[in-house]
């Protein structure tokens, strides 16, 4: 069963996309092609913010739509540093 991330990514127009993959160094270089999601090809990526480790997706969908649901100053405190309520398994901050 692969493992299942949730990513970060911030975009050129301040804002912050967050997606779920299995592989997240290959969806951010399509998110910079311009092949990821409809947002990222409107607002494109400017840097990977975090990814974080769950062991299926499901977990990393429930996730994900936990961290949809934050307000920017708490998903890039997120970033920094995970925040309580949100279950991250492993994280890696990424430059």
């Amino acid at each position: 069963m692969p493992t299942w991330f949730v990513y970060l990514i911030e975009c050129r127009n301040g804002s912050i996309y967050t997606g779920i993959a299995t592989d997240v160094e290959r969806r951010y270089a399509e998110h910079v092609a311009g092949k990821g999601a409809r947002y990222t090809r409107a607002n494109p990526p400017q840097r990977l913010l975090a990814r974080f480790e769950y062991p299926d997706r499901s977990t990393a969908s429930r996730a994900e739509y936990a961290i949809k649901r934050l307000p920017p100053t708490r998903k890039r405190a997120l970033c920094a540093e995970p925040c309580p309520g949100i279950p991250v398994t492993a994280a890696t901050r990424s430059p």
